[in-house]
């Protein structure tokens, strides 16, 4: 299959080209740091930031994209899921 925009470098701003499951965990990390989250059944969200910050979004809805460059999805205070890491 071809691909047109190949010898494009990626950027934040572009679209992902990746993704990978998200189970939360309160300690282990994810494997990749996204550049956005997909959130297919709303809810609550606790996410550990790429600069360590801890953020809890309350009454994220259901088929949500946020831009969050985050390192971790905490099981505690996280009612969401079918959550999906986009990179």
């Amino acid at each position: 299959m071809s691909d047109r925009f190949s010898s494009h470098a990626p950027s934040l701003t572009g679209p992902a080209s990746s993704g990978f499951a998200i189970t939360p965990d309160d300690t282990s990390a994810l494997p990749e740091t996204t550049r956005a989250l997909f959130v297919g059944l709303g809810g609550s969200l606790t996410v550990e930031m790429a600069s360590g910050v801890v953020l809890a979004f309350d009454a994220v809805a259901d088929g949500a994209i946020l831009p969050l460059r985050i390192v971790r999805v905490a099981a505690t205070g996280t009612t969401a899921s079918n959550i999906v890491g986009l990179v």
